[in-house]
């Protein structure tokens, strides 16, 4: 049996998904969520968990407290890939070639190297390809 194509799920996606200021962007996350665990392919970089762990803890308005934020962390980390020298050197390349920040060219490495087909996320342009990858907004339908 062949596992399911794998998509990245950037950090914004998993605050909305604790976001309780945010009630649209918080079903569609849970949804989009709930939909790769039942499908066993999503994935995500320990950068993704670090920016969440400040995001939800300090910047939402109703920041989590930090154990709860420890067991999402612990949770998610099962999606973790690892982030090497390598995918630091491709996000450098991204970078440039793709014209986006280096922290999204990580986000972008870090998804090739976890064998990624999309990324969820808001930031980067929906239906963009970069490094093969399809950029997808769970939220483009909301923007107007």
């Amino acid at each position: 049996m062949t596992s399911p194509a794998k998509t990245f799920v950037d950090s914004n996606i998993l605050i909305y998904a604790f976001d309780e200021s945010e009630a649209q962007k918080r079903l569609i996350a849970n949804l989009a969520l709930s939909q790769l665990w039942s499908e066993d392919s999503g994935a995500l970089s320990v950068q993704v968990l670090q920016e969440f762990y400040f995001n939800v803890t300090r910047k939402i308005r109703v920041p989590l407290v930090k154990s709860a934020a420890k067991k999402v962390l612990d949770h998610y980390g099962q999606w973790c890939g690892i982030t090497t020298v390598r995918e630091v050197q491709a996000a450098l390349r991204i970078e440039a070639e793709a014209k986006i920040s280096f922290w999204d060219g990580l986000i972008v490495a870090s998804a090739v190297q976890l064998g990624a087909t999309r990324i969820l996320s808001e930031d980067l342009n929906h239906g963009q390809i970069i490094e093969g990858i399809e950029i997808v907004n769970p939220f483009h339908n909301l923007e107007g």
